[in-house]
Parts: structure tokens; C-alpha cells; sequence
């Protein structure tokens, strides 16, 4: 009986061995076929991170917040961050959908983000009237700190464009989105420390000096949209 009981163990163990070499087979044949270009994923990623204008949102943040205690505060932040990637996300796997559903064109969604990237871009560097800031309630929901602070119309177009243009790549534009998301939310968490070390006229440098960078994005994007639309004709 020992005999047997212990050829029945070694039975097992060979047939769970050999299961687990077919799983690892399995996966490592998985991932030798998803390769990532990891130049386009940091390009992408810089950005959306401009994009996103954490920096320029900074004063903004602080303003909305300015009567919650720092835990809180960071509570806040984080919750807002979340709900902003979850619909900048859904907005990115959903951009071939909508682009059909509304016939809209790849030389249309290119000329349109570029237009209001270059707006955008243009208030960064002009600031008006601060638009936000000025609600009462001591703990805002979504608006406005999710939308559209974080997942703005410009930020929207970039990933419908993304998502659209090449949806083969769908995963890697996932990633860019989710190191410009992280890079951006460490960023407004810390944002109180920040100010105290660049002062608000260095946090108004910066994002004028992200409205610049963006306003050559925006005519880039512009001109290939003119180009496509030509070339369509």
C-alpha cells in the first residue's frame, strides 16, 4: 500500500507539472506577439500629460479645496482622478464606435483637435477670469474638478484621435494614458508642497510655458487634418 499510495502522488505531481508547463507555454506564446513600442508610449504619454495641464490646474485645485484638511483633500483628489480616467478610457476603446456612429472622418477629428487644442493652448497662455473656483460646496463631485478640469474636450479628442487612427495599438495609447493619469495626480496631490516651493507666479510660468508647447501640437495636428482632407478629395 505505501508503494502504491506514493506512485498515485507521483502521478499527480508529473500531471500537474505538465499542466503547468503547458500554462507557461500558453503565456509566454501570449506575450511573445504583444510587443511594445515603449518611444511612442512615452511620446503619447508626455502629451496627454501636457495635455491634462496638471500644472496649470494647480491653483485651480487649490482654490476648490482650499477649506478641506490636507487628508481629506487627498481623498477628494484621488476620487476625482479615478472618475476622470474611467471616462477618459471609455472614451478611448469607444472612439471607433462613436467615430461611425456620427460619420465623422479622420481628417474631421484631426482638424477639430487640433482647433480646440490651439484654443485651449491659447488660454494657457493668456489666462482670463478664473472660471472655477468660485462654488460653495466644500466638496465637489465630478464637476469640475473630473470634468471638465481633468477630462477635458481637448484631452477627449487626443485619445477619440488615438483610439480611431490606430486601433491596433489600443493597449499602448491605454498605457500612455495611465502614466500621463499617474504622473498628473501625483502631481496636484502634492500640489499644496509645490506652490509653497515655486509660488503661484511659478505655477502661472509653467503652464504659460505648456501653452506654448501646446499651441505647436495643435498646428501640427491642424495641418495633418488640412493635408488628409486634401489628399481625400
Amino acid at each position: 500500500m505505501p508503494h502504491l499510495e506514493l506512485k498515485v502522488l507521483q502521478s499527480i505531481q508529473g500531471v500537474m507539472l505538465s499542466k503547468g508547463f503547458l500554462f507557461v507555454v500558453r503565456i509566454d506564446s501570449f506575450f511573445r506577439g504583444f510587443t511594445l513600442n515603449w518611444t511612442d508610449i512615452l511620446s503619447a504619454a508626455a502629451t496627454l500629460f501636457l495635455v491634462l495641464d496638471a500644472p496649470g490646474n494647480i491653483p485651480v485645485f487649490n482654490a476648490i479645496l482650499s477649506k478641506l484638511d490636507e487628508k481629506h483633500r487627498t481623498r477628494v483628489i484621488a476620487r476625482e482622478m479615478i472618475i476622470a480616467l474611467v471616462i477618459l478610457v471609455a472614451f478611448l476603446f469607444a472612439g471607433n464606435l462613436i467615430l461611425s456612429f456620427l460619420g465623422l472622418t479622420q481628417s474631421s477629428l484631426n482638424i477639430a483637435g487640433g482647433v480646440l487644442l490651439f484654443i485651449i493652448s491659447l488660454r494657457m497662455i493668456f489666462p482670463g477670469r478664473q472660471q472655477y473656483g468660485d462654488e460653495e460646496t466644500e466638496d465637489p463631485f465630478i464637476v469640475p474638478i473630473a470634468v471638465p478640469l481633468t477630462a477635458g474636450p481637448s484631452t477627449i479628442a487626443i485619445l477619440l484621435f488615438l483610439g480611431s487612427s490606430q486601433p491596433e495599438r489600443i493597449w499602448e495609447w491605454c498605457i500612455a494614458l495611465v502614466i500621463a493619469w499617474l504622473g498628473s495626480t501625483i502631481l496636484l496631490v502634492l500640489s499644496p508642497r509645490l506652490i509653497d516651493v515655486i509660488g503661484e507666479r511659478g505655477s502661472r510660468a509653467l503652464e504659460r510655458l505648456i501653452g506654448m508647447i501646446l499651441v505647436i501640437l495643435a498646428v501640427q495636428m491642424l495641418l495633418n487634418g488640412i493635408a488628409e482632407f486634401i489628399q481625400s478629395l
